[in-house]
């Protein structure tokens, strides 16, 4: 009784240490520059609205259409095609991306890498240049402007304005331009 006892605590002893492991998320903006996914509570402002987004990457264009509802408590993002039918759903809350996509859309983009460059779009200039700053990268943000360099070497570029957004990623080879209501 006192082995079956002890193999039946050491297991639970495991499995409970095993369910309090948190795992904090990150993306590579470099090849050796890890960047930690910031928690929802450092939007700058909260968003419920359609976007328009057009994409560019490896060569290929995409247009689709977004809802994007972010605020402190998390993100989601439905993607839209122009008929309007559900094509893919992105969440990031409590720290977990989930993504679930329809065949049709393209899945090789791994869903954390989306919520980084929304972060780099949409959160606080603060908060993104003290985290960047410890994955050893340089943040400059004006009004309009937020760029991310490796050294001298710039990665990537934001212009925002009242109803649009520009990202282009300069190392990676991609862009994609958000239009909506960002006032």
């Amino acid at each position: 009784m006192n082995k079956k006892r002890s193999i039946i605590i050491f297991f639970l002893f495991c499995f409970s240490c095993a369910s309090f492991k948190e795992t904090q998320l990150y993306v590579y903006l470099t090849n050796s520059s890890k960047f930690f996914l910031l928690p929802a509570g450092s939007i700058e402002n909260s968003l419920d609205m359609l976007q328009r987004i057009s994409a560019s990457w490896q060569g290929k264009d995409f247009i689709f259409n977004a809802w994007v509802k972010a605020d402190k408590s998390g993100m989601e993002i439905v993607i839209l095609n122009e008929f309007g039918v559900n094509m893919g759903e992105l969440s990031y809350r409590n720290g977990l991306v989930s993504f679930s996509s329809s065949p049709l859309f393209p899945n090789s983009m791994k869903p954390e890498y989306i919520v980084a460059d929304f972060q780099f779009c949409f959160y606080n200039a603060a908060a993104l240049g003290n985290a960047l700053k410890n994955s050893g990268l340089a943040f400059e943000s004006t009004e309009n402007v937020r760029r991310i360099f490796q050294g001298k070497a710039l990665i990537i570029e934001i212009e925002k304005s009242h109803n649009t957004v520009k990202l282009i990623n300069h190392l990676r080879g991609y862009a994609y331009t958000l239009e909506g209501n960002f006032e």
